[in-house]
């Protein structure tokens, strides 16, 4: 096929711009991203979009889909402390079935597609009920099998075991990848955890996708058990050999920062999630001057309650500025690649999405321009605007690797209402489980 709209951003290495431009698009590749004359004669069928902005589709780096489920459930709890999140999430998640979370992970799903986003990072468990949910959804996903072990021996054994089979089972998925979860290093994986979690990492020729540095929780206990900072102890075992996506990054020190520069580590920014918690926000400049890769997700929405990852790039855009004390510390045209290009990095992926050129996936989103917040087009640049003038609901079509997901504001693969109404009544049950749990206990 080929689209044609008013103004296309590539996000490529030139920063393209074009206005009334073409892409083409051939079994879900892109064949060219050019001005619309360079089209001239063309034999391939013609999507015209009209005054449509096409760029990129957005990259949620982390968050944990089935937790839709618990999505006001939370309000008063600090989700980033063990403390907070065990009476927050884990007393609900020990009253959840398995057969709660398909509806939960196809209503995160129409979310993120209704409000751009095309790929996505995930952490949980029951990967055998999410799978198949996001795989109607048409959705991209790096899908981390969570290992919480705390303590107990049978059930990390037993994590170990399904995540070996379950990131095996989508060796030939062309849009699911596996990729091992430990909830968080030394918190609640012990080293004995960790080096088998390595084990799993090097087998699958994958990488870890962990929280860390929420509370400085990691940095005491291997400060008082190991005489060294938790990066220190990890890159001691091996950790940094492999991938590493690390959600929060709120207190790393800064004498540990040139060790993630020269690793394969990227810094998880979820700005929205850290303001509900009420913690002190990531000293995300700091790290990007020194060289440290860093991405943007939005966390789980019980901690953060919405999926749209353009609100979340005006407010890590508006939380830098309060943190610094100075406009802009962080760039527009920054934060607009921490949701594209830099997570597609962050997933391997680069070579495939994140920017619109020849050669990649046709993953991509179109924005409404006749929509309210573009004017005046001359003053404001495109990165401005795309940050801090517009949010996810001005998305009218979504489309990954040439497959239309929305189109013209309906969703294509997900019945919304159906899953939100077998939703509501997982929750009914979720609830009278939980009471019931109360009442035995």
């Amino acid at each position: 096929m080929l689209l044609h709209a008013a103004q296309v951003l590539t996000l490529n290495a030139a920063h393209a711009h074009l206005h009334d431009a073409g892409i083409l698009i051939e079994n879900g590749a892109i064949i060219a991203v050019d001005p619309w004359s360079a089209f001239e004669g063309a034999t391939a069928p013609v999507t015209d979009l009209g005054n449509r902005l096409v760029m990129p589709g957005l990259i949620n780096a982390h968050t944990h889909t089935p937790m839709t489920l618990f999505r006001g459930l939370a309000e008063g709890y600090c989700l980033l402390g063990m403390e907070g999140w065990y009476n927050g999430i884990r007393v609900w998640e020990l009253a959840m079935t398995r057969e709660m979370v398909p509806p939960a992970v196809l209503v995160s799903c129409a979310e993120m597609i209704r409000t751009g986003t095309t790929c996505f990072n995930d952490q949980y468990f029951y990967m055998d009920h999410i799978v198949p949910a996001v795989q109607q959804s048409g959705l991209r996903a790096a899908l981390g099998y969570g290992i919480v072990e705390i303590g107990d021996a049978r059930a990390q054994e037993w994590a170990i075991q399904e995540a070996d089979a379950f990131i095996g089972s989508l060796r030939d998925d062309p849009l699911l990848k596996g990729w091992v979860g430990p909830h968080a290093f030394f918190v609640d994986n012990s080293v004995a955890t960790i080096q088998k979690e390595l084990a799993l990492a090097d087998r699958h020729n994958t990488g870890f996708h962990i929280h860390m540095s929420t509370t400085g929780e990691e940095d005491a206990f291997c400060h008082k058990h190991y005489g060294m900072s938790a990066v220190q102890k990890m890159a001691e075992i091996g950790v940094f050999e492999f991938p590493v996506i690390a959600a929060h990054c709120l207190s790393i020190p800064a004498q540990d920062f040139p060790t993630l520069a020269q690793s394969p580590f990227t810094a998880l920014i979820a700005p929205s999630s850290c303001m509900r918690a009420g913690k002190t926000a990531a000293p995300l400049k700091a790290m990007l001057d020194a060289g440290i890769a860093a991405a943007l997700g939005t966390d789980n929405v019980t901690a953060n309650n919405s999926y749209d990852m353009f609100k979340e790039m005006q407010v890590l855009g508006k939380l830098m500025s309060y943190r610094e004390g100075v406009p802009n510390p962080i760039s527009s045209q920054k934060i607009v690649e921490m949701a594209t290009i830099d997570g597609a990095r962050a997933l391997g992926l680069q070579n495939e999405v994140g920017s619109l050129e020849p050669g990649k996936r046709a993953d991509l989103i179109a924005l409404d321009l006749d929509e309210v917040g573009w004017s005046p087009r001359g003053a404001q640049d495109i990165y401005t605007a795309l940050v801090y003038s517009i949010n996810g609901l001005y998305v009218t079509d979504t489309m990954v690797d040439g497959r239309w997901l929305i189109r013209d504001r309906t969703l294509q693969t997900v019945d919304y209402r159906a899953a939100s109404r077998d939703l509501d009544a997982a929750f009914v049950e979720l609830q009278a489980r939980r009471a019931s749990i109360e009442a035995t206990s």
